[in-house]
């Protein structure tokens, strides 16, 4: 079997053993998210890709003009709302976008995915290539700085271990300003057993405070400069 066929038929099985069990319950609180946090980034009409979109749970909720996806999972596209273009390739080769076609990149629990920093970092050229003078990436992950001992590793496929401050210094140098870095955001996972309830999602997130304690997820914003 080829390299890239044995790759995809990986996710397909990770993907199935770690979240479709629970693709009701994220898709609830990607919604909430959404609604509480992160619509505010993302004007109503703006072109926005979801980078490593898996099962579609922000890139179909999120309010826009225009939608992308990209994966290499052959499965995603049947989870994606039909409004959503999708692009099945490496993150780390040429999008097919035009430069300043986006005004918005997001992406969420991807980047610790990669196999090494040169990838990351033709993918964070990529994004800063596709998007217009003052569009944002939007990126959250896992601070192996502030996720519980060990823990990082206990997912089979996360290879790159990124903190807030290595990622926003990796953003930088291909050309975005940073203008968000937070250490601590989201907790840690949503593919567990615990599923709190939405509306203490909601006041977890109306309260900032409880991201030290609780938050091991980054949060960085990078802007592309205006012309």
């Amino acid at each position: 079997m080829s390299e890239p066929n044995t790759k995809t038929s990986e996710l397909q099985s990770l993907y199935r053993q770690r979240f479709d069990s629970h693709t009701a319950y994220r898709n609830a609180v990607w919604q909430t998210l959404i609604r509480s946090y992160f619509q505010r980034l993302v004007p109503a009409n703006a072109a926005i890709l979801d980078l490593g979109c898996g099962y579609g749970e922000f890139i179909n909720n999120v309010q826009a003009g225009r939608k992308y996806g990209m994966d290499l999972n052959p499965e995603s596209p049947a989870h994606l709302a039909a409004e959503v273009q999708f692009f099945a390739q490496d993150c780390s080769q040429p999008w097919p976008l035009a430069e300043g076609t986006l005004d918005v990149v997001f992406t969420s629990n991807f980047f610790e995915h990669l196999p090494d920093k040169p990838t990351l970092r033709r993918t964070l050229q990529e994004a800063h290539r596709c998007l217009r003078p003052g569009g944002l990436l939007i990126a959250l992950g896992p601070n192996i700085r502030r996720t519980p001992p060990g823990a990082y590793w206990d997912f089979w496929d996360h290879t790159l271990c990124l903190t807030d401050r290595s990622l926003a210094e990796g953003m930088s140098t291909v050309g975005f300003e940073i203008r968000t870095k937070l250490d601590s955001f989201l907790p840690y996972t949503m593919s567990g057993t615990s599923q709190p309830p939405q509306w203490m999602i909601r006041l977890y997130l109306a309260l900032p405070i409880l991201w030290r304690f609780f938050g091991h997820q980054f949060l960085i914003v990078g802007r592309k400069a205006s012309a």
